[in-house]
């Protein structure tokens, strides 16, 4: 799977160069791809920052799940940005955007959702409560097995008194 990503991902990236050579010229195709590398550096790095004071400002309940999401989002974005390439690098500048994080961020939630169940922990009792494909199966109790098979005692021979 990861070698046909790679293949896909050099397949358009070459195409993607070669037509902007053929149309711009190669010095422009150079200078563009160092501008898009150098923009998209300067954006990761401000929305990096955006983010963690975002995170030091605290966060309610409400807003975890976008925070979650967000900070997946730019961290994603600043791969794609540092990977070579034009495609990579406008994708992920796209992605350190905000409007087209809060576009996204439906998507990566729905994703998250489907790939993990959900895990939640009620109260300070230590009760928690599993829900996901196994819910319809009652509770689910954490524990180990132990096989234990059942031996006749030894009769006991009792001393005269």
């Amino acid at each position: 799977m990861a070698m046909r990503l790679f293949l896909l991902y050099t397949v358009i990236e070459l195409a993607v160069i070669v037509a902007l050579v053929s149309t711009i010229g190669f010095g422009w195709t150079v200078l563009l791809l160092l501008g898009t590398f150098v923009v998209g550096i300067a954006l990761a790095g401000s929305q990096v920052k955006r983010h963690f004071r975002r995170l030091r400002s605290g966060i309610n309940p409400a807003s975890v799940q976008g925070a979650a999401a967000d900070g997946l989002l730019v961290a994603l974005g600043t791969v794609l940005v540092v990977i070579p390439g034009l495609a990579s690098s406008a994708i992920g500048a796209l992605l350190l955007l905000p409007p087209t994080r809060a576009a996204a961020r439906p998507l990566v939630a729905a994703i998250a959702a489907r790939r993990m169940p959900l895990i939640t922990v009620a109260g300070a009792t230590g009760y928690t409560a599993y829900t996901g494909s196994n819910a319809a199966r009652g509770d689910y109790i954490d524990g180990e097995v132990i096989d234990v098979t059942d031996i006749e005692p030894l009769p006991v021979e009792r001393k005269p008194d």
